[in-house]
């Protein structure tokens, strides 16, 4: 299920932790166009939708209009100028989100092929903390997690045990 040029040890980790906080009863809209961990929700029994590639910080209408039980966001806020506004005025009750964290020895992400693929936001943890309490989520469950690269040097070695990955489980009532 995970071969080839995904990310096996990344979605493994949020894959676990997406079923211990969330039921396969429970509808999710997926931010992002369908990708390939929408799809491994889909084969794990979960009901996912995804958003179709609109420019969220300008377009949140189906957010907005669409009621779903769970709003799932991996590696999505930090290419978002203001995710305070889907964050929001989202009509979910739960929220499953990752975001890579602030790395103190590398820049943030910014593809030189791709001009969507760049990084507005890296967080540190409080700081993704303090949004979602701005946006009236609470935190239930956290998680943070290294990237090993299969590469030689420094930061290659950081990277084996700094933490690059926020996971969070949050509600509202």
């Amino acid at each position: 299920m995970y071969e080839g040029k995904y990310p096996k040890k990344r979605y493994k980790r949020t894959l676990l932790f997406l079923k211990e906080n969330i039921s396969t009863q429970e509808s999710i809209l997926d931010l992002g166009v369908t990708n390939p961990f929408s799809e491994i929700m889909k084969e794990e029994g979960y009901t996912v939708t995804n958003t179709q590639g609109e420019d969220l910080d300008i377009d949140i209408s189906r957010i907005q209009s669409e009621t779903f039980d769970v709003l799932t966001a991996f590696e999505i806020f930090e290419h978002m100028l203001s995710p305070l506004q889907v964050l929001k005025n989202t009509n979910a009750k739960k929220l499953v989100a990752s975001v890579p964290l602030k790395l103190w020895f590398a820049s943030a992400y910014r593809s030189k092929t791709d001009d969507w693929d760049r990084h507005y936001h890296e967080f540190e943890d409080w700081q993704f903390d303090w949004l979602l309490e701005k946006a009236g989520w609470t935190i239930k469950k956290r998680e943070k997690f290294s990237h090993p690269v299969k590469k030689i040097g420094f930061r290659p070695l950081l990277r084996l045990f700094t933490p690059r990955y926020y996971l969070v489980y949050a509600e509202r009532a």
